[in-house]
């Protein structure tokens, strides 16, 4: 009968699960183990043996991080991009798409192979520095926005998605007197939620990480990203005098209240921990959104 399960379904679900587990906790596990060494007293962790919780907990290293001037500034930077170049991003890439997914649209194949053949090539680091700077972008917020504004795979993933919506939703739009703009806008665009979400996932992502663009754009300390400070204050923990006294005291058996490494690990937590805490919001969209995307019927 349906209703009942074997021994063999049994058995299957049992391994499924410890199989699941296994994967979870490899996975985990070095995330749990970064947080746990930068909650730990750093001369307390060279005796290594941290495998569950902190032996002696302290926030020293994050206190050394925040009381660092440039971050409350980098933060301040590193949230307006995101919330700015984000939905400014997917509105760019959905009338794109929208565009692009019509195929009486005049010369749409040129157009069509012209973006896929920026996925390929590229004109490298100097052409595209001295674009933007004839652009006037450097040292401006907006070279964060404008230069990626358009991600041509995104693009292709909404548009596969576009083309499969039923077209008897347009025609209709068009006998009711619709023009293309109002079709977007009330039709497309609520249709369409799942894919947006997740390409703003990957979008946000990008914004928040992104560091090299602020190291070789901007001058400015008040236009640097978090990822850029903190790759900054990681540096300077690594090869700086600091370091030097850190592991001179720890070997002296002296107790520091951070090290080298207690920062890296803070340093860590601190660049992941927002982007951990927003996904489960948009992780609903994520699966769908790339199904319907990718797969066309």
């Amino acid at each position: 009968m349906l209703g009942k399960s074997t021994i063999s379904d049994k058995t299957f679900d049992a391994a499924m699960y410890a199989f699941l587990f296994l994967v979870f906790a490899v996975t985990f596990y070095p995330f749990w183990n970064i947080l746990i060494v930068s909650l730990n007293d750093a001369t307390d962790s060279v005796r290594g043996g941290l495998y569950l919780w902190p032996r002696e907990f302290t926030l020293e290293s994050y206190r050394s991080i925040l009381r660092n001037s440039e971050l409350i500034s980098s933060v301040k930077i590193t949230v307006l991009r995101t919330v700015v170049g984000t939905p400014l991003s997917v509105f760019a890439i959905c009338m794109m798409a929208f565009s692009l997914s019509k195929r009486e649209l005049i010369a749409w194949r040129f157009f069509t192979l012209f973006f896929i053949f920026t996925m390929y090539f590229g004109g490298g680091l100097i052409p595209t520095y001295m674009i933007i700077k004839s652009l006037h972008l450097i040292d401006s917020f907006w070279v964060f926005v404008f230069p990626g504004l358009i991600g041509v795979f995104l693009m292709i993933l909404v548009r596969t998605y576009i083309e499969q919506l039923p077209p008897e939703l347009e025609e209709s739009a068009k006998i009711d007197g619709a023009n293309d703009l109002q079709i977007f806008g009330s039709i497309v665009l609520p249709l369409c939620v799942p894919v947006l979400a997740t390409i703003a996932l990957f979008i946000g992502i990008g914004h928040w990480n992104a560091w090299y663009d602020s190291y070789i754009y901007t001058y400015k300390p008040e236009l640097k990203t978090l990822q850029a400070v903190l790759v900054k204050i990681l540096n300077q923990y690594q090869t700086g005098a600091m370091v030097s006294e850190a592991e001179a005291l720890a070997k002296s058996s002296k107790r520091i209240p951070v090290s080298g490494e207690s920062i890296r690990m803070a340093v860590t937590m601190v660049s992941t921990l927002p982007i951990i805490l927003v996904y489960p919001f948009i992780q609903r969209f994520f699966v769908k959104g790339i199904m319907m995307g990718a797969i066309k019927s």
